[in-house]
């Protein structure tokens, strides 16, 4: 079958209704501490903190620890964005982990192997888990009565973190965890080309790799030539994240962009053409306090904003000459200052 990651978040402890947040790694978390936990791990990597690489047709298994009767829900998302639900199924007996133990998946006992299979890249799993059954009919469904697998409607992660959330959201706060491990797909030969994932936590932001745009974020980007390059993210409303990435071969490069600073654009001054008319050949004009030029062959052309501006002629043997103009359009002022 296929490769399984992406597990479910594990949901977290509280009396009151929790308001799931979406992460950058497109998974959800409770934004309170509650006292539920729950871990989950791949066989090569016990920490939790690598991303270890598994090659096509290698076997894997998913253990989950918590530290109170939970049931736990898994799920693995794939390079191309597809989910697999890993667990529940029809294949094992529970999904149901007591406290302080830890569960394969799948168990010595149970009768079928999880083996690795493309695409190639990076892979996530989500745990999540709760101290009450959840429904998952909005999201998974046993196609007919032969599958041993639920097929998942999700199409990509953003999908799955979305749809969980609506899920947890009415359960109380102190009644669900998650969590989330990395692995890595790469082809049984050689690869001298790496993969880049890029997680975000809004919708509609740009991925530009090396000054080319790769396209949205929350996609696995592969077949990257191994170096360093630098990396711009972009979203509509907020400030870009720029930064510097490794693209290793036969692995992938995971960076996480949290935006959280809105830009407010910058007001826009129109600028207009005020032509300032004069007899008076010679005469300075002030704009503001600032000259701004002199009278020749009948006028003097100006560059203002628009708003209040005070303007000012001054000629030997003439009266000074000062008024106030409201700047809204282009225009003509007429001086003709007294003797």
């Amino acid at each position: 079958m296929k490769k399984l990651l992406l597990i479910p978040a594990a949901m977290l402890l509280s009396t009151a209704a929790a308001a799931p947040k979406i992460s950058a790694q497109s998974i959800i978390v409770n934004p309170t501490q509650p006292d539920l936990n729950v871990s989950v791990r791949v066989d090569k990597d016990t920490t939790g903190n690598q991303n270890p690489a598994y090659r096509v047709g290698d076997k894997i298994s998913i253990s989950a620890t918590v530290n109170r009767d939970a049931y736990v829900y898994l799920f693995n998302v794939n390079p191309d964005g597809s989910v697999d639900q890993i667990l529940p199924n029809r294949l094992s007996d529970s999904n149901l982990v007591k406290a302080n133990t830890t569960k394969v998946f799948p168990a010595p006992e149970d009768k079928f192997n999880f083996t690795v299979a493309g695409p190639i890249g990076q892979n996530k799993v989500l745990a999540l888990a709760s101290l009450t059954p959840l429904n998952l009919d909005q999201i998974s469904s046993f196609k007919t009565t032969q599958d041993q697998f639920a097929t998942v409607n999700a199409k990509n992660q953003a999908g799955l973190a979305q749809a969980l959330s609506i899920v947890v959201n009415p359960l109380p706060q102190n009644s669900w965890v998650s969590d989330t491990a990395f692995y890595t797909v790469a082809g049984r030969t050689p690869i001298s080309t790496g993969s880049l994932f890029v997680g975000t936590n809004v919708n509609n932001a740009t991925v530009i790799l090396n000054g080319q745009r790769l396209g949205g974020a929350n996609v696995t980007y592969s077949n990257l030539k191994a170096g360093s390059y630098p990396i711009r993210v972009q979203a509509p409303g907020y400030r870009d994240f720029t930064t510097t990435v490794a693209i290793r071969g036969g692995s992938t490069t995971n960076v996480n962009v949290e935006f959280a600073q809105a830009v407010t654009p910058a007001p826009v001054n129109s600028a207009f053409t005020v032509s300032v008319r004069s007899s008076v050949s010679g005469a300075r004009i002030f704009v503001d306090g600032q000259e701004a030029g002199t009278i020749r062959n009948g006028g003097l052309d100006l560059q203002l904003s628009g708003g209040t501006h005070e303007i000012v002629m001054i000629a030997p043997g003439y009266r000074t000459f000062v008024s106030n103009y409201n700047i809204t359009k282009n225009g003509q002022i007429t001086i003709n200052p007294s003797r």
